[in-house]
């Protein structure tokens, strides 16, 4: 499995055709306690940036992007019940939504994770 990150701070993990898409533990420490996450529907169509999901924490509410174009093949139904999942686990359990993906050509233009480090430490 290869994970890859995104600048607006959405990882992705690679297998196959299918890719597992969350926010970052940056993204999470930003938002503060997350509160409500609404999901994409399956079978939902997404082209790279297309906004795909929405996190509301205490602070702000804020848009999850589709780093790569695909089809929503799964949500994480567990985060619609339990949203607190993003906050103590944002990179595994807090995962948002699984796509199959449209255009592998994509992953070329995203971080590996110590792109993404430096990334962040440069802000």
């Amino acid at each position: 499995m290869s994970r890859y990150f995104t600048d607006e701070h959405e990882w992705i993990d690679v297998e196959g055709e299918i890719a597992t898409v969350g926010i970052t533990d940056y993204a999470q420490e930003q938002l503060g306690d997350i509160v409500f996450v609404e999901l994409p529907a399956e079978g939902a169509n997404f082209d790279k940036g297309d906004d795909a999901a929405v996190v509301e924490s205490v602070k702000a509410a804020s848009d999850v992007y589709a780093p790569i174009s695909g089809e929503v093949i799964e949500s994480n139904g567990a985060l619609e019940d339990e949203p607190a999942l993003v906050n103590s686990d944002p990179e595994e359990d807090g995962w948002f939504f699984k796509l199959r993906i449209t255009d592998p050509s994509e992953l070329e233009g995203l971080m590996n994770e110590k792109a993404y480090k430096a990334f962040v430490a440069g802000l």
